[in-house]
């Protein structure tokens, strides 16, 4: 008999969707993977621990601090340079080295049009051709007539957050204008009436 697992040891708090993405072969073993704005590291714990290649950005140096024990501890073998501390809209990863980016939660916290499109310009940067973009982050679709405008994109929400919200139109248009096709349709989960999350699973175009 097998014993019982403690799966939260194996895979920690990560992402569902994102755990979506593993199980259907999307971010094969030793593939190269980016969390832009990784926050404590609670979507590479799994990644760490299974032997990728991760590295992360975030401008909160008390996230990279977090994330560079947390690496020590499950795959010394990557080097500190792996893990900076710098926003995801000014990134100083090279062109084209990572075969997976993911950003979750992140890009929502946008102050402006401007800085949302600089942070994705820099994902897709450093993504590969053929590489995979996942990305989870607020919308309106499904509860378009409960935000309220605040200024731009800029939104309050029912839960009394503010956020830069996304719809269709403009998630298919990003898609397109950065040379990537979707991956998966868009999938919305729509929160009790108090908010929504998209997730954006995009691939690059081969050149």
């Amino acid at each position: 008999m097998i014993a019982p697992t403690n799966l939260n040891e194996i895979f920690g708090q990560i992402d569902i969707y994102l755990f979506d993405q593993i199980l259907r072969g999307r971010i094969p073993p030793g593939s190269r993977v980016l969390d832009a704005g990784c926050g404590g590291g609670r979507n590479i714990y799994y990644l760490l621990n299974a032997g990728y290649d991760v590295s992360a950005a975030d401008a909160d140096p008390n996230a990279i601090s977090d994330v560079m024990r947390l690496a020590a501890d499950l795959n010394a073998s990557l080097p500190p340079t792996n893990f900076r501390r710098e926003p995801v809209e000014a990134m100083s990863f090279p062109d084209e080295s990572m075969d997976v980016v993911i950003s979750v939660a992140v890009l929502h916290f946008a102050l402006t049009d401007e800085q949302f499109e600089a942070m994705l310009e820099s994902i897709f940067r450093v993504l590969k051709p053929g590489g995979l973009f996942f990305c989870r982050l607020a919308s309106n679709i499904g509860m378009e007539f409960k935000m309220v405008q605040r200024r731009g994109r800029r939104h309050l929400l029912p839960d009394g957050t503010e956020r830069y919200l996304v719809d269709e139109a403009l998630l298919i248009d990003f898609t397109n204008r950065l040379g990537g096709v979707l991956a998966d349709p868009l999938k919305t989960t729509v929160v009790q009436n108090q908010r929504c999350m998209t997730t954006w699973v995009v691939r690059k175009l081969e050149k």
